[in-house]
């Protein structure tokens, strides 16, 4: 396959783990759920931009780049990465970074810093493909070659990461002698939704790919989803034709928008570490998981189904979110001998 004759580099511990979520499942009532822990891909605290970056700085290092340049919110997951995918791989990396809705000099921003990126901020999240532009162009300027990555490494190239995702995913199943109904998980930038629905179709599933949103409504993420599919098969070479009715989106269950808390994903990400002793984050898998509780109280997941949960990691936001989850955090009684 194609897929396997493109430039690549080892950035993520893989495959990643696909574990039965058993007193989860028992907490909601089914569906039988397994949540496939791409937050143990390993790159600087791990995250499902690391099977990205293996193929963006794969291109990159192709094109004989020496330095990353990205862009994001303060608490990106995508910067991290790319930050430490760059440190691992001797490039150099810039970061051009818009406030988010938990400011402090902490969580993934306290990182992209450790990780030795040059950080760049704009006022406003509308500022930051300009301002990528132009720090691209000062430095080809001064003799250097820039690779540069639009927001979540979403490119058909990203994509692929995704691509070869379902193929584990599909290796695992049938591992487990599992057949699955649903892989549910967030959508924000479109490039793992791409890639799914890629491999999904590629490796002709039956499985349906299901989108939560991050915050953005659905056409704007129908129309990302879409072009980044479409990407991923010209980039394989491969015939594949998309339509919008076959891409699975629900953005009823972050109406507050990105970066957003809400009650619902507070309970959720309450319930999933008090249930499996697992880490969600507030901006995308607190979101996904919300979404996919919802779909089991409205009766669309019911206990028949058996369901994955595509955990995408994210976990060193929580700490920027401290004060969200303050007041929900019960103090232990002190302990007498």
């Amino acid at each position: 396959m194609r897929l396997d004759d493109l430039p690549r580099v080892v950035l993520a511990h893989l495959p990643t783990p696909l574990e039965f979520a058993e007193r989860l499942t028992r907490a909601l009532g089914g569906p039988r759920l397994f949540i496939k822990r791409d937050d143990c891909t390993g790159l600087a605290g791990g995250g499902n931009k690391a099977r990205k970056l293996e193929f963006l700085v794969g291109d990159a290092l192709a094109q004989g780049a020496d330095v990353l340049v990205t862009e994001g919110g303060a608490q990106s997951n995508h910067c991290r990465q790319a930050a430490a995918a760059a440190a691992k791989t001797g490039l150099d990396c810039v970061l051009v970074l818009s406030p988010s809705q938990a400011p402090g000099f902490t969580g993934n921003l306290l990182l992209d810093h450790l990780l030795g990126a040059r950080v760049v901020t704009v006022e406003r999240a509308a500022d930051r493909a300009l301002a990528m532009a132009q720090v691209a162009r000062e430095l080809r300027e001064a003799g250097r070659r820039p690779y540069v990555i639009p927001t979540g490494g979403s490119t058909g190239i990203g994509a692929l990461g995704y691509v070869a995702a379902w193929r584990e995913l599909e290796e695992q199943s049938r591992s487990l002698g599992v057949a699955f109904d649903a892989v549910v998980f967030c959508s924000g930038s479109g490039g793992t939704h791409g890639g799914l629905v890629a491999g999904a179709k590629l490796f002709e599933s039956a499985t349906r790919v299901v989108g939560i949103s991050d915050g953005a409504p659905r056409a704007e993420l129908l129309e990302m989803v879409l072009r980044v599919a479409c990407e991923t098969a010209a980039v394989l070479g491969a015939p594949l034709v998309f339509s919008a009715d076959e891409i699975a989106i629900h953005d009823e269950y972050a109406p507050e928008g990105y970066g957003a808390p809400s009650a619902a994903m507070v309970e959720a990400v309450r319930l999933v570490a008090r249930t499996e002793g697992l880490l969600l984050d507030p901006v995308y898998t607190g979101k996904a998981m919300a979404g996919l509780i919802g779909l089991i109280r409205t009766g669309r997941l019911t206990p028949d189904h058996t369901v994955v949960f595509l955990h995408t990691g994210g976990t060193p936001a929580l700490f920027a979110y401290a004060e969200t989850f303050a007041g929900t955090v019960e103090p232990g009684a002190p302990w007498r001998a």
